[in-house]
């Protein structure tokens, strides 16, 4: 049976694997602080719908409380250890079961099982959190194995800390002209793909939100590492389907096993 992966932008997406919906990193919002959303159209109400939502750090484009209040009653939210004490306003989602995790934790959701892994990222809340939570990826086991590695820059160990999966959703940008070590461009997109061989990718992380006023700086910055993603993976990783997926759009991945 296939798993459905739908991008809504950003880094959220939702997974669909043995009957559960899962949720990624959900973000519903036209405007954040400095940033707007300048592609794809805010995500329906569809979107909100999750048996689980994974927040792989807490960043407030990772871990946004309005996104998370949309959530049905009783959804399960996973969130990095310490998230809690650090997000005063994840306190009052009292209608979400949270349960805080750390790496090589591993969590049931009816068929699935969801494992912890590690990133290389800041995972504190910016600017001024102490650096007490981890960042985190998921791996999504039911039909398939599914990698959803949050923010991350590449780090030794990456393939043996993830383990073998189906399908990589990889972020590929960021949402400003310059990004640091501890996230995936295109490039480092491409070699991290190299190391994991999933039998199939998919961008993320890239070409929704942008700096108010930015327009006009270096605006490939924005539109090209879905494009830059898919050439360099062609050369790092020529056995690894990459779908380019749009704004709202879905593709289904067989998977190996």
């Amino acid at each position: 049976m296939p798993v459905e992966v739908t991008w809504w932008g950003h880094a959220t997406c939702t997974v669909q694997d043995s009957g559960i919906r899962v949720l990624t990193d959900p973000l519903f919002a036209r405007r954040l602080a400095h940033l707007r959303r300048r592609r794809g159209a805010l995500p329906p109400p569809e979107a909100w719908r999750a048996d689980v939502t994974l927040v792989s750090h807490l960043h407030a484009d990772h871990l946004h409380v309005p996104s998370l209040a949309r959530l049905a009653p009783g959804t399960r939210l996973l969130v990095p250890r310490g998230a809690p004490r650090a997000v005063p306003g994840l306190r009052r989602l009292t209608r979400l079961s949270v349960t805080e995790v750390v790496p090589g934790d591993e969590v049931t959701v009816g068929d699935l099982r969801i494992r912890v892994v590690p990133a290389w990222h800041d995972g504190r809340r910016l600017p001024l959190g102490p650096r007490r939570s981890p960042a985190l990826g998921y791996v999504v086991e039911g039909e398939g194995r599914t990698y959803f590695a949050g923010d991350t820059g590449l780090f030794d160990g990456m393939a043996e800390a993830v383990g073998p999966v189906d399908a990589a959703l990889l972020p590929v940008g960021g949402w400003g002209p310059h990004l640091g070590e501890e996230h995936l461009d295109a490039g480092r997109a491409a070699q991290a793909l190299a190391r994991l061989a999933p039998r199939s990718a998919v961008p993320v992380h890239y070409g929704t939100y942008w700096p108010i006023g930015m327009d006009a700086v270096r605006p490939h910055e924005f539109h090209a590492p879905g494009d830059e993603f898919v050439r360099l993976a062609a050369l790092h990783a020529p056995g690894v389907a990459v779908h380019r997926l749009g704004h709202g759009e879905s593709v289904l991945l067989e998977a190996a096993r």
